[in-house]
């Protein structure tokens, strides 16, 4: 059974694609990413800091679908490998990878593309579907995430350490997002003649 795949933002604002355009967007997407896991907030009893990073990541799947979101974040976890100063604060390496965040940051790839995925079949036009399609990310980074903070944190303190922090400001990000794609999709639809 085949899923009919839907536009995209970044197909609607990039209607000739090309190897070229898609190469730029994932670029721009793992350097918005980048650029918003400096906006980083110590916690003071936990590992974990709080960024704009999985905003960025969440986004930028809902805008670029499965594939290319999920390269964009590929190509951030390596840009980070190879020495590039791209993780929270500055962070650089493959130490990072065997550190408390390193399950946050492999899970970004994988969020991206399960939001991209439902994107493409539309759950961004309305606002309980996007919602949900961001909540569903934000879940695999946490999995991710508590899995391998687990290996740091005692027990008894990972849900503080790794979590609870960060479900306060997820939930206002993705409502916020779930508000403005409906709007950015009726907003393509006035201007340009795309369903919605």
């Amino acid at each position: 059974m085949s899923t009919v795949r839907t536009l995209t933002l970044a197909d609607v604002a990039v209607p000739r694609v090309s190897r070229l355009s898609n190469l730029l967007l994932v670029v721009g997407a793992s350097v918005l990413t980048a650029l918003a896991a400096q906006i980083a907030i110590p916690v003071p009893w936990s590992p974990v800091p709080l960024t704009g990073q999985t905003f960025a990541v969440l986004l930028s799947g809902a805008v670029l679908g499965a594939r290319r979101a999920f390269l964009a974040h590929a190509l951030y976890l390596i840009e980070g490998a190879a020495g590039l100063p791209v993780f929270a604060g500055g962070a650089t390496g493959l130490a990072v990878f065997a550190g408390p965040t390193a399950g946050y940051l492999a899970a970004l790839p994988f969020a991206a593309s399960l939001v991209g995925a439902l994107a493409e079949r539309g759950w961004d036009r309305r606002f309980g579907s996007m919602l949900v399609a961001m909540l569903l990310g934000s879940t695999v980074i946490f999995a991710l995430g508590l899995a391998q903070l687990a290996r740091f944190v005692p027990q008894s303190q990972l849900l503080a350490a790794g979590l609870l922090p960060f479900v306060p400001g997820d939930l206002v990000k993705s409502v916020l997002a779930s508000l403005a794609f409906p709007f950015a999709w009726r907003f393509a639809h006035e201007r340009g003649g795309i369903g919605a």
